[in-house]
């Protein structure tokens, strides 16, 4: 069979969502899995269901990618690396660069004493470094310009990440659960007009830590963002010009944090999406973005966010049930097609 990709965006968490994507690259004859982040504990069931099911039932990674620490990307890759077998896992941990981040906290002088803080602080890393090393799988580092398989690492620089980890110590509390008790009522607006929150509330500085990773795969241009923030994404932006990797206009864009308004802004979608279109305008055909947040999920996504993709020319899918998008020759499903988000009217105040 000729060469493709296909990438599943699998529904994670029962009420609040989380992330869990299955990818299957063939080339040459050869195929490569991928498995970016997992949901809950739950969820490591439906990817590993999933894998058997449409990639083969002796299936087994090659990749598994933790985006970042939060326990709706994390829990569920301890069930992958239970039942699977796993080429290698791709995460970032902060405790393997005491060295360096030992200067920047200013209460601790004792490496030790401060890889146990870590440790603590970062539960289910640990907990993955731990079933990791005792089934023998290389754990390697995430930073920018790393290569995972086919996917470029665009963020974090390895300092920004350093940076980050400190201010995660400062601020414990997400910006965004601070806030969720606002913007709860909705405004009429005019097409353009996109009230986002990257730019002024921003997201927490584990979310900045997410992995964004661009790949140009069978005549896709794919980036896939976790829970990434306006820091990481501009980040991003910049280092694809960097290593003469532009991004352009991408065919399958994993739309951040299941749709929040506190990750992205106008001024970054312009720069990663393209800038705003006619209200009038012919889409252009096969530019997805796709949205990680499960059908009982009351707070994603936002329709400000929603209505900011499509004015760039997106097709908007959420996950409600598991959502598949293909290149050519990717094998046949026989799946009902899915609807994309109609266009909103309105917007979060």
């Amino acid at each position: 069979m000729a060469d493709f990709i296909e990438i599943d965006f699998i529904e994670a968490g029962e009420r609040g969502s989380g992330d869990a994507i299955t990818l299957r690259h063939r080339r040459e004859g050869y195929d490569s899995i991928y498995v970016i982040d997992g949901g809950y504990r739950d969820d490591g069931n439906t990817i590993v269901d999933h894998i058997r099911m449409y990639y083969g039932a002796n299936s087994s990674i090659d990749h598994l990618v933790l985006s970042h620490p939060d326990s709706d990307h994390a829990s569920g890759l301890v069930t992958v690396l239970e039942k699977m077998t796993v080429g290698c896992l791709w995460m970032n941990r902060p405790w393997m660069h005491v060295d360096q981040l030992m200067p920047m906290f200013e209460r601790y002088q004792d490496r030790d004493r401060l890889t146990a803080r870590l440790r603590r602080d970062f539960p289910k890393v640990a907990e993955l470094e731990s079933l990791a090393n005792g089934k023998n799988i290389t754990i390697q580092d995430a930073f920018q310009g790393d290569t995972i398989g086919e996917f470029t690492v665009l963020s974090p620089h390895k300092e920004t990440y350093f940076e980050l980890i400190v201010k995660s110590d400062k601020t414990p509390v997400p910006a965004e659960k601070r806030l969720a008790h606002l913007a709860k009522s909705i405004s009429d607006a005019e097409w353009g007009e996109e009230n986002l929150k990257g730019d002024t509330e921003g997201t927490s500085p584990e979310n900045e830590t997410s992995i964004v990773q661009f790949a140009e795969v069978c005549g896709k241009k794919i980036i896939l963002t976790g829970d990434a923030g306006v820091g990481a994404l501009t980040e991003a932006y910049q280092a694809a010009y960097g290593i003469g990797r532009p991004i352009g206009s991408p065919d399958w864009f994993q739309v951040p944090h299941h749709g929040s308004r506190r990750n992205v802004s106008t001024d970054v979608l312009n720069k990663l999406l393209g800038d705003i279109l006619p209200e009038v305008h012919t889409p252009p055909k096969g530019k997805f973005a796709i949205i990680s947040a499960n059908r009982n999920d009351a707070e994603h996504p936002k329709k400000a966010v929603i209505r900011a993709m499509i004015h760039r020319g997106r097709s908007v899918f959420q996950t409600r049930g598991t959502l598949c998008v293909s290149s050519d020759n990717a094998p046949p499903r026989n799946w009902a097609q899915a609807i994309p988000l109609e266009y909103p009217r309105g917007q979060e105040d």
